[in-house]
């Protein structure tokens, strides 16, 4: 049998670490040991010039000491050099007392009278000494026949200040090497425990930063980055990142596009950029729930915030426009369907008791009966028709009025309704009249001699609008509160939500430079006024007849949008 093949050996090889604790951790202790180097080796360069400095200057403090004796200058002047020599003694005793390598005494010519080997007597040194014979103090560190030292020299001279020689003093380098090298270990001590302390230091930080990023490699944060703007500007949902204090810190193009902001919102306060409104007040989280509604512009928008643990918050904006609209649409709808259903059973029973009147022979009874049904519906439209000229706002209301006669309430224009055929904008002004009528439908509905009076008039350009209806009328306190989006006091529809109609009237309102308020009707009942400037464009030679429109399911279904 063949043995069965062995696994490779893995191969273990010393690279950069991956994880950012550990690059981190290198990388400071890296900078904190070139510190500690750079710092002793600054350190130690002028620590090595002062010393010597202070070589040299007790070298020349020596020497100036020497040549102030003036029995060495008799001496030279009164004798031979000789090994045994008073010279030679002399300075032989200042070396001894002051820890110099040697004294060395010349006479003018540069011959030494005195030196430690006392074979060099006699002879001519071997440092050029015309600076001292000149007059001048030397310091430096020279080589000589004794090795480096660092030397002082000095003139000397006789009793008549005349110079007849020159005092060399040199103290042996080794000893300010040897003081050098025992500064050393201390000064190492010391960028030791720096190192140390770096060293903590930078842990500390490391584990911080390995908290902070969940333990992942460099290349995992940018990964997740890059992953991370991908799905901000691919999802279909505003995404809004908000910091501690209130400003912009991210915005995706979505946001961007849903709030009508550029992308030089980021790093604004949230007020400065959205202005006031109950859309700021969402996002920054001063109107707290789940799914808020707010209208920005002409989108119904659905918000969600989640504070985060920096003490900012991310905001998600979904675009319930479409939404809202089909929903209109299907409440419209089913309201159509109700009507007509109302209309099915009352037409049922008209026919009955036509048939009833035909069978008992009462055929004039017949006659009157369908000629005062035909005309209460002609009659309605004509009266419409007469003060309203607008054929979609005329159309609006005869459905809206045949809507009220099977809720049993009645739909009457006021005597001072005149509006004339040249709106700016008529589907604007129908959802506002079509919001307005059906709150009223509602409110006075069931009610005493339930009524709702409308009345459109134009003055000038402008185009007033008031609905008053018998219902229970809106408590002073809450005239303002029931503009605000999603503040509804109805059960919710079966698309889910309500409280934006009143929104939408004064959105629309506001947007043509006009205004919508709520107050108390001459009955109890609560009476809405809407006034629009620039609604009607400048009048023509004649405002036109009134708008002879046929009251269709297409009416009732115009009608039915504003819901």
């Amino acid at each position: 049998m063949s043995a069965a093949p062995t696994a490779p050996a893995r191969r273990f090889r010393l690279g950069w670490p991956q994880r950012v604790f550990s690059q981190v951790l290198l990388m400071q202790l890296s900078v904190a040991g070139g510190v500690a180097v750079l710092a002793t080796g600054l350190f130690l360069a002028p620590l090595s010039d002062q010393l010597d400095q202070e070589a040299m200057r007790r070298a020349l403090a020596i020497a100036q000491t020497t040549a102030a004796q003036p029995q060495l200058a008799d001496a030279l002047a009164g004798t031979r050099p000789a090994a045994g020599g008073p010279v030679q003694a002399g300075a032989d005793r200042i070396r001894r007392s002051t820890g110099a390598e040697y004294v060395v005494v010349m006479d003018e010519r540069g011959v030494r009278w005195s030196h430690t080997d006392t074979g060099q007597i006699g002879k001519i040194v071997s440092t050029d000494p015309s600076e001292a014979l000149a007059g001048h103090e030397v310091m430096e560190i020279d080589e000589g026949t004794l090795g480096r030292s660092a030397r002082g020299k000095v003139p000397l001279r006789d009793t008549g200040g005349e110079i007849v020689g020159a005092v060399s003093v040199g103290i042996e380098y080794d000893s300010v090497r040897a003081r050098l090298l025992g500064a050393i270990p201390g000064l190492l001590a010391y960028a030791g425990g720096a190192l140390a302390v770096g060293a903590v230091a930078a842990y500390l930080v490391s584990r911080r930063l390995q908290r902070q990023t969940h333990d992942l490699a460099f290349s995992d944060i940018s990964a997740l980055l890059a992953e991370r703007e991908a799905m901000l500007h691919g999802i279909r949902e505003g995404v809004v990142a908000l910091d501690s204090g209130g400003r912009i810190r991210l915005m995706n193009d979505e946001a961007q596009r849903l709030l009508g902001l550029g992308a030089e919102a980021t790093g604004r306060p949230l007020d400065e950029a959205l202005g006031e409104g109950r859309t700021a007040d969402v996002l920054a989280g001063r109107v707290t729930g789940e799914d808020l509604l707010t209208v920005r512009g002409r989108r119904v928008l659905v918000t969600n915030r989640m504070p985060t643990d920096d003490g900012g918050a991310v905001a998600t904006l979904r675009d319930r426009t479409e939404l809202e609209r089909l929903g209109r649409e299907l409440d419209s709808t089913r309201g159509l369907i109700d009507a007509l259903r109302a209309q099915d059973h009352e037409h049922a029973n008209r026919m009955h008791t036509l048939l009833g009147l035909l069978e008992l022979g009462m055929h004039e009874e017949a006659v009157e009966f369908v000629t005062e049904v035909a005309a209460v519906h002609r009659a309605t439209a004509e009266q419409i028709t007469e003060k309203i000229h607008d054929p979609l706002l005329a159309a609006l209301l005869v459905g809206k009025a045949t809507v009220a006669a099977e809720r049993g309430v009645a739909l009457r224009l006021s005597g001072a309704t005149l509006l004339p055929d040249r709106l700016v904008d008529p589907r604007g002004l129908v959802t506002v009249v079509g919001n307005l009528v059906d709150n009223a439908l509602d409110a006075s509905a069931g009610s005493p001699d339930a009524r709702v009076e409308v009345e459109l008039r134009a003055r000038g350009r402008t185009a007033v609008l008031r609905v008053a209806d018998s219902g229970p009328g809106v408590p002073a306190e809450q005239r303002e509160l029931i503009f605000t989006e999603g503040w509804s006091t109805k059960e919710l529809p079966a698309h889910g939500k309500r409280g934006l109609g009143l929104a939408m009237v004064r959105r629309l309102a506001e947007r043509q430079g006009g205004s919508a308020r709520a107050g108390e009707g001459a009955d109890g009942g609560a009476e809405f006024t809407v006034v629009l400037p620039e609604a009607l464009t400048d009048a023509g030679p004649a405002d036109g007849g009134p708008a002879r429109a046929e009251v269709t399911t297409a009416a009732l279904d115009t009608a039915g949008e504003t819901r």
